[in-house]
């Protein structure tokens, strides 16, 4: 959902540096590259381990984290070009549309309900209810078997190098849409296609 179908992602850094500076928990920008793909409960555990505070627990911080991503999402993000047309194109031609992401359901739910997306798709998997989020491969497969499909019949759009490996590790085929600063990484190489945005898809992506 963040940095493919919303352009949320950058938000999440802001809404941490800000709760955690309320709490006066060391964290920096430079620190985030420590929770890198972990989800916001796993995030402020390890914080807790590493830059432990002194007041609220791990879990209300980041509880007060969602509340504000949430928030300024609402406020400040929007749905991403070429994603509503991406989304109608394969609804009109019948596809089944899976939405698997790493972020708490109540997030996901809030998010696509206040832009109007939720209605595309068959069914939204969050990584909570699973043991293991992304790299892990769980969340994509737990989506797959309640669409009904087989893995191999799956096609997977990521933005992520962890969601990618996720993808890959659940046998699933993976198209990658990197937001500008990260398009040349050379670990994309692992996906079956890349595009520059979702304005580029089209049905013969399925086919990669």
């Amino acid at each position: 959902m963040d940095g493919l179908l919303l352009d949320t992602e950058p938000l999440w850094g802001e809404s941490m540096l800000r709760v955690a500076k309320k709490h006066k928990i060391p964290i920096t920008i430079e620190r985030f590259k420590e929770t890198t793909g972990l989800r916001i409960y796993e995030v402020t555990d390890h914080w807790a381990i590493h830059y432990p505070w002194e007041g609220n627990s791990a879990k209300d911080v980041a509880d007060e984290i969602l509340d504000d991503i949430i928030a300024n999402s609402k406020k400040s993000g929007t749905i991403l070009k070429g994603v509503e047309k991406t989304l109608k194109l394969l609804k009109k031609h019948n596809y089944k549309i899976g939405l698997a992401s790493s972020s708490p359901k109540h997030m996901i739910d809030a998010l696509v309900a206040h832009f109007d997306i939720a209605k595309y798709f068959d069914v939204i998997t969050s990584a909570d209810i699973v043991e293991l989020g992304k790299p892990h491969p769980a969340v994509f497969l737990h989506c797959a078997a309640s669409l009904g499909s087989k893995p191999n019949e799956c096609l997977v759009l990521e933005d992520s190098v962890n969601g990618m490996i996720a993808g890959k590790a659940a046998r699933m085929r993976v198209i990658v849409v990197p937001d500008e600063l990260h398009f040349d990484d050379p670990r994309f190489a692992l996906a079956d296609g890349k595009l520059r945005s979702m304005e580029d898809f089209g049905l013969d992506c399925l086919n990669c």
